[in-house]
């Protein structure tokens, strides 16, 4: 990654009142999560320029929560630091997806996730419902005898966001011929600045580089009111932190830019946490200032599994542990496809 910014994605949801701590607790752990993600993705591509789609993560393995069972459930629970069988996270969560597609007048972010069924499972009535319900979710049938294809992948991801291409994707598959379900996520999300970027600001600018390289990018610029503060991070590192919002000011993109342009991103990110992202974003100050943003465009690929696994869930990928009952009895191995569309 440059050394110059990083980008999180924040979305902040309005939820009925009274229930202030169970939505502060999932807030932090969802931002864990995210984190969690992030280094897992960037230790296993070190240098490289990521976006990440933490929540096309977290549905599936939400979904899965629904069947798992036994140690199975317990390892996806772990994961996650939540589970969908309590009955107040379950009813929490239902309501924030069900707010995203119309979160704001000038934002569109749009879930869905997919479950491919091998043709003639019988599949257990109180999963089927579960699903129905869940983030824009549903039910195909499918013959896994044969892989899902990178075309068949990109034909229901334009289907599920209006023909919007893909900007990345994760996807791990296991062994075709035994699998019985597949999970495919996307999520899209498409808005406008607050403060728009004139076009005709935009010029070639010269961007360091991790390794020092000095290269000419397209470079948005805008003299704006924004959201700004500067703090030092718990190894005494200065860091500037700037929240662009986004129309409607339901979704933000939040830079943190490291004080000293000596100072890698890589002295910085691990010891980002939930609690020092909340006392930022907490702290920040309307400020009058030039903005420079670089274009790009970025499209990843990573292994699911390997970061699942390294997050100890290792029983939904094993044939012979893997309990996922509540689905359907006699399950073996498992494919998820999580594709991302930005």
């Amino acid at each position: 990654m440059g050394p110059l910014l990083l980008a999180l994605f924040l979305l902040h949801s309005c939820l009925p009142g009274g229930i202030s701590d169970l939505r502060e607790d999932l807030m932090f752990l969802k931002t864990e999560h995210a984190l969690r993600l992030y280094r897992s993705v960037a230790a296993e591509r070190s240098g490289d320029n990521l976006v990440i789609s933490p929540v096309g993560v977290s549905i599936p393995l939400e979904i899965l929560q629904f069947g798992a069972q036994g140690n199975t459930g317990r390892q996806l629970a772990e994961a996650l630091g939540y589970t969908v069988r309590d009955q107040r996270v379950k009813e929490f969560l239902h309501a924030v997806y069900a707010t995203l597609p119309n979160s704001s007048q000038g934002a569109r972010m749009e879930l869905a996730c997919t479950l491919f069924v091998q043709v003639g499972t019988t599949l257990s009535p109180c999963f089927v419902e579960q699903v129905s319900r869940w983030a824009n979710s549903s039910l195909e049938p499918a013959n896994l005898s044969e892989p899902i294809s990178a075309i068949q992948e990109d034909e229901w991801a334009s289907r599920q966001t209006a023909g919007e291409g893909p900007g990345g994707s994760m996807r791990e598959r296991g062994n075709a011929a035994l699998a019985q379900l597949a999970l495919v996520s996307t999520m899209s999300f498409r808005s406008t600045w607050r403060q728009r970027f004139s076009s005709t600001d935009t010029q070639l600018l010269p961007f360091t580089c991790a390794q020092g390289r000095v290269l000419r990018v397209p470079t948005m610029y805008q003299m704006a009111e924004v959201n700004y503060g500067q703090f030092r991070d718990p190894a005494g590192h200065q860091v500037g932190v700037l929240e662009l919002p986004y129309l409607g000011s339901t979704a933000s993109l939040l830079l943190v830019l490291p004080r000293d342009k000596d100072t890698p991103l890589a002295h910085i990110e691990p010891h980002l946490t939930a609690s020092i992202i909340h006392i930022w974003t907490s702290s920040l100050r309307r400020a009058r200032m030039d903005v420079f943003l670089p274009r790009f465009r970025i499209q990843n690929h990573f292994n699911l599994k390997s970061i699942l696994n390294s997050w100890g869930v290792t029983d939904l990928f094993d044939p012979l542990k893997a309990n996922l009952k509540g689905i359907s009895d006699g399950w073996s191995e498992l494919q998820l496809v999580v594709k991302m569309v930005t």
